[in-house]
């Protein structure tokens, strides 16, 4: 299927590693312009040099990051048709000792650098033929995860920040996506496990085993890509069945 994303522009935060990359990977192997931003400015450089993308060094953390790097993207191709938000996650914490402070850092670090990159890209988006916003959380929003309360207390309002923006900019044609990975295998998977991932893990998967980041990514890119235009304000778990919930 050719996904029509040749000549597109696509911002990807958070791509120099792991699922931001290898959508940075398939998005720039369609055809599409890519803008990559991360903060580890030499291991980003090589990277985007690899794939034929160009590298933004940037902390989008910081509150006037998210406009300068969606300005650098339309300086350097004219437009901008993706907005792809992945970012790191919050550090584990407990319920009970969850802070306002873990609350803070976690909104600092996933939903308001997504609220700015947003507001700093949609007049673009809204010149598109095919604009698209699309936003990387976790399987957790349906069913928190054990020890991580700070993400688990502000990544379902991200959910609920796209659904609202989905419906205000649907009459512009600009979806508004959300995609929930399970487990996939990256390379912080091996960080954290390097004796070995734990047989369990993958049997608790319907389908017995991890993600591969491309299989990921081929999701992502579908739905940054025109060939997806009927959807929006949807939010797909990409965990090979690991999300029990019906709803």
């Amino acid at each position: 299927m050719d996904l029509e994303l040749k000549g597109k522009t696509a911002l990807v935060s958070g791509s120099s590693s792991g699922m931001g990359l290898g959508i940075a990977e398939v998005l720039a192997a369609e055809g599409a312009n890519v803008v990559m931003a991360a903060r580890r400015g030499d291991v980003l450089a090589e990277r985007a040099a690899r794939i034929g993308a160009h590298a933004v060094p940037a902390d989008l953390s910081l509150p006037d990051e998210p406009a300068r790097v969606v300005a650098e993207t339309v300086e350097r191709f004219g437009g901008l048709d993706i907005v792809l938000w992945n970012s790191g996650g919050p550090r584990p914490v407990s319920a009970l000792g969850l802070t306002a402070q873990h609350v803070v850092e976690a909104a600092e670090l996933v939903l308001l650098p997504l609220v700015r990159l947003v507001q700093a890209g949609v007049a673009h988006l809204r010149r598109s033929s095919s604009g698209r916003i699309l936003a990387i959380t976790t399987n957790g929003v349906r069913e928190p995860t054990p020890h991580m309360a700070a993400s688990n207390a502000v990544r379902p309002g991200i959910h609920g920040y796209l659904k609202t923006l989905a419906t205000e900019l649907g009459p512009d044609g600009i979806t508004v996506n959300t995609l929930a990975p399970g487990r996939i295998a990256t390379p912080r998977r091996d960080a954290l496990y390097p004796d070995g991932v734990p047989h369990h893990l993958a049997a608790e998967i319907p389908l017995r085993r991890w993600g591969t980041v491309r299989e990921f990514a081929d999701v992502a890119a579908f739905l940054a890509s025109p060939r997806a235009s009927y959807l929006t304000g949807t939010t797909t778990y990409v965990d090979g069945g690991l999300t029990r919930s019906a709803s």
